[in-house]
């Protein structure tokens, strides 16, 4: 993988520049000075129109805090307020189609303080992120958003769609075979490990997954000081025949409208193995006075609907979730395995120059690829797209077919069939929690 720091990284020159010619100042957060450190994490919470953290849920979040490259925008009258815009970034591995892993550029905590929008501040904190991770070799950056329409213009892509249930019980009912093995519940604490563990096994088998970090399974857990549901969180897991643990799930059970039925939320189902899905779906599916099932961030290829009697009783919601954004095109388009063979010139612009160009795609009949800059630009072309729709195209869940539709690609229509079964990945890619 890669020994990469992002927190070594400096404050990039460019935002820098641009931030100061607004009597801004744009710097790296030192994590030594807890001051500095609390400031910064409150103005996140703000940013996120959080409520005011407590100081145990400071301390909670210290640890990932501490783990990342803080970068924050201040008033250059006011360097130790509170800053008025955050970001921060860490590299981790992000899962190719194939099982393969590749150095992502993580973004999070972006926040601008409502009292100064519309001053170019989210453009050079994004833009200052891409510059640092390609300066530093890293070839992907990905972030999962809480609005849609912002990203796209600095190159990302919403590539990781993700499906939302919502199962009326009663009518869906459940068709589903019973496996070997065995649930039993289990305390908190033991629910974010095996989450974890979990989680770390089984994400080499979808391409898009990344690992987590503790704060996040104990987070969904329950044991966060923040969370306002924290006391409702339950956990099972499922041990198959050899007693080994193959998968867990987090929920909350709610009583609706005082009717003394409920509603039960999976915060997380997590499994190594189709037995251990089809026991945790039974579960919720069959809990003792629960009328309606939810879960969010499901795969789009998952079994829940073939497990019921009735699939009019589940209802399936596409959503975006997990966005991605190339930087070094050769290095990730080589990252991955492929479904059929293809031999194709690709024009691909990219608004900030990292990937933009003309490039030859070569994959042959064992999935691997070759990718090779055309000099001088090529006299025969196959597909124009911009770096957004080939950064979607890449994880392998869009399909080429669906972005030549939308006028995401312009090709011939053999053209737009031989990269759909080029890329198509299966598993369904998917990104199941939030970062």
């Amino acid at each position: 993988m890669t020994s990469i720091d992002s927190r070594e990284l400096p404050a990039d020159p460019a935002s820098t520049d641009r931030l100061a010619a607004q009597s801004l100042t744009y710097r790296v957060v030192d994590t030594a000075d807890r001051a500095q450190s609390e400031r910064f994490q409150r103005a996140m919470s703000r940013g996120f129109l959080g409520a005011e953290p407590s100081d145990e849920a400071i301390a909670f979040g210290r640890p990932a805090f501490e783990a990342r490259r803080n970068t924050g925008v201040y008033e250059a009258s006011a360097p130790n307020a509170q800053p008025v815009a955050t970001i921060d970034s860490w590299v981790t591995p992000l899962t190719t189609a194939g099982g393969g892993e590749i150095p992502m550029w993580a973004i999070s905590g972006v926040t601008v303080s409502a009292t100064h929008r519309r001053r170019g501040i989210a453009r050079a904190l994004l833009e200052g992120e891409l510059r640092a991770a390609a300066s530093a070799g890293v070839p992907i950056a990905g972030l999962t958003v809480s609005e849609a329409t912002i990203y796209g213009r600095y190159g990302f892509g919403s590539a990781l769609p993700m499906s939302r249930f919502t199962v009326d019980t009663r009518r869906a009912g459940w068709a589903g075979t019973a496996g070997d093995g065995r649930l039993e519940y289990v305390d908190r604490e033991t629910l974010a490990t095996e989450l974890g563990a979990i989680h770390e096994r089984a994400r080499s088998s979808r391409a898009g997954q990344i690992p987590g970090w503790a704060t996040r399974w104990t987070g969904i857990a329950g044991l966060s000081p923040s969370d306002t549901d924290r006391d409702k969180v339950r956990g099972i897991r499922f041990l198959d025949g050899a007693g080994a643990v193959r998968g867990a799930m987090a929920f909350t059970v709610s009583e609706r409208g005082g009717s003394f039925r409920f509603g039960l939320d999976v915060r997380l189902l997590v499994a190594e193995t189709q037995d251990a899905t089809a026991a945790l779906w039974r579960f919720a599916l069959q809990h003792d006075l629960v009328d309606e099932v939810t879960a969010d961030l499901r795969p789009l290829d998952d079994s829940l609907p073939w497990l019921v009697h009735d699939p009019r009783g589940v209802k399936q919601t596409v959503h975006d979730h997990g966005w991605l954004r190339i930087l070094d095109l050769p290095t990730v388009l080589r990252s991955r395995d492929y479904s059929a063979p293809l031999d194709v010139v690709l024009r691909v612009s990219d608004p900030l120059g990292f990937a933009a160009g003309d490039w030859r795609l070569q994959i042959g009949n064992d999935g691997t690829a070759t990718v090779a800059a055309v000099e001088g630009g090529a006299s025969e072309v196959d597909a124009a797209l911009d770096i957004s729709a080939l950064s979607i195209l890449f994880a392998g869940g869009v399909r080429a077919a669906a972005l030549h539709g939308a006028g995401r690609i312009a090709a011939a229509a053999p053209i737009v069939e031989s990269l759909d079964r080029a890329f198509v990945s299966f598993p369904s890619p998917a990104l199941d929690i939030w970062y």
